[in-house]
């Protein structure tokens, strides 16, 4: 099949028009479906209709522009509507849109344009690609957009989105998606989200970021839920714009969670309407879990993901939590354990730890890395694919979470998860975050390294810790050094923990 994937396959199906055309023509069409609250408190809001409306004026103006269906689209835009509008309308049109961070230098927006051989830019101010020699739309052009042309009829197995992420080379991969990945998400709204027509939704997170794309605005619209975003919101602001919103659903990463309860008391708002909270991003360790559910009263729900396949491991209302596992396989999906030492795909018995793997044929899975077939073949076991991701499988088929292949720590014969042993000195009273590392040495000698952030105003020291890992953790589990940080743990912008600057800082001294 050629990279622009122009030639149908597959029963037709659209993912704008799965998540949003049906319910914009039937009964709930004048009910709010999408609002987004500004950074000064200013809220927009559009009805199924309405943002229908948008959204199809948008994909026939793209197409009266000249653009071809499987044409990519690089979407650069602040957090804002605009920017979901963008997005919506190329896929509706059958161009493949790009969604990227406006966070990005100009150097790393010039790669993804280059790459993915993009025939048109959409660019908020200052956000254009210096040399770029495609079509070129601003956002004044993009609220402006309208035409004749007749939208295509997609397939099942053609393109959706593009979206990059970190590669095993130094450059971020394209993974491409296809339209049936809506058949793979509506999987998450029984396993995981639990999302339903009555529903007011709130995602923390940016545009840019499938996470929010995904869970914030495709599923929430297709669950004929009202999805909102907002920009600008501090960690004090979210419990009040919850309670202000008559929120039902919030949805957010650990560290947000983290910094609500450290600096905005959600237990002082009224969140009655809270029927329960949604995680995902990064591992949610228990201590948190149990902090936030003792003093909110509302139940928190965890997922485990992945770019290429979106959250497929997850706790939900019909799955109940076990606390330190972010759950079971959603209904449908097919999962497995691998033995990582094995080029064949040998499965494993509960309570092994290896390769977490997904069947090929679960619809929510990529269509493939774009121009990587180097590191496609990687990924595939035969039937399986491998995420990169290591855990376990309890005789209940929960999921234990062991960290990332690559993130494995090789210390002194041992080989370590990190998100174990972090999870372990979590639990230590007083502490905040922790986040443990490999700290090479010499060629001969890698220390395990924990560093810990306190909470406020607790006392904390290395012997209390090591006191602490010596109750909870094997010996040969347990860290060679500690180091007590005043500053937070480095962390992206969707608070995601970054390790390699951990390393750095330590190395750096």
């Amino acid at each position: 099949m050629p990279d622009t994937d122009a030639s149908s396959a597959g029963p037709p199906l659209n993912l704008t028009r799965w998540c949003l055309g049906a319910r914009a023509v039937g009964p709930r069409r004048d009910r709010p479906a999408f609002t987004f609250v500004h950074a000064d408190g200013r809220e927009e809001r559009w009805t199924a209709a309405e943002a229908w409306a948008r959204i199809e004026r948008t994909a026939r103006g793209l197409l009266d522009l000249g653009l071809k269906r499987g044409d990519r689209v690089l979407v650069r835009l602040p957090h804002a509507p605009s920017y979901a509008f963008a997005f919506f309308g190329a896929n509706l049109a059958g161009l493949v849109p790009i969604p990227s961070s406006p966070a990005l230098t100009a150097e790393e927006a010039a790669f993804l344009a280059q790459d993915a051989e993009a025939a048109a830019l959409i660019a908020g101010d200052g956000m254009t690609v210096e040399g770029f020699g495609g079509l070129v739309l601003s956002e004044r052009d993009l609220d402006a957009l309208d035409g004749t042309a007749v939208l295509p009829e997609t397939h099942t197995e053609d393109p959706a989105f593009l979206i990059y992420t970190s590669g095993t080379t130094s450059k971020p991969k394209g993974v491409l998606h296809a339209q049936r990945t809506v058949y793979g998400r509506a999987m998450m709204r029984e396993g995981w989200q639990g999302f339903g027509p009555d529903d007011v939704t709130l995602h923390a997170g940016t545009l840019n970021w499938s996470y929010t794309l995904g869970v914030g605005l495709m599923d929430a619209w297709a669950a004929g839920s009202h999805a909102i975003l907002a920009a600008g919101v501090e960690t004090t602001q979210w419990p009040a714009l919850i309670e202000r919103l008559g929120v039902t659903i919030f949805v957010a990463v650990p560290t947000v969670y983290r910094q609500m309860l450290k600096y905005a008391r959600p237990e002082d708002h009224d969140l009655s309407r809270l029927r329960h909270v949604l995680v995902s991003g990064e591992a949610l360790a228990p201590t948190l879990y149990d902090e936030w559910t003792a003093r909110t009263g509302t139940q928190m729900y965890e997922a485990l993901g992945m770019t290429e396949l979106s959250t497929y491991i997850s706790a939900g209302p019909v799955t109940p939590v076990r606390r330190g596992s972010p759950g079971r396989p959603q209904p449908g999906r097919r999962v497995a354990i691998l033995d990582p030492a094995s080029a064949e795909p040998r499965l494993l018995p509960p309570g092994e730890v290896g390769l977490l793997a997904s069947h090929r044929s679960d619809p929510g899975l990529m269509l493939r890395y774009w121009h990587r077939p180097d590191e496609e073949a990687i990924v595939y076991r035969g039937e399986w694919f491998t995420g990169g991701d290591l855990a376990a499988l309890d005789a209940d088929g929960y999921v234990w979470f062991h960290g990332r292949a690559d993130d494995t720590i090789k210390s002194f014969g041992y080989r370590l998860s990190p998100n174990e042993i972090e999870a372990a000195i979590e639990a230590c009273p007083g502490v905040l975050e922790v986040a443990v590392v490999g700290h090479r040495i010499d060629e001969q000698k890698t220390l395990v390294t924990a560093c810990v952030v306190a909470q406020a105003g607790a006392r904390l020291d290395v012997a209390t810790l090591e006191a602490h890992a010596a109750q909870h953790l094997a010996e040969y589990k347990r860290p060679h050094e500690y180091v007590l940080r005043t500053e937070p743990l480095p962390r992206t912008r969707n608070g995601k923990l970054v390790r390699r600057v951990v390393l750095e800082e330590l190395a750096g001294g």
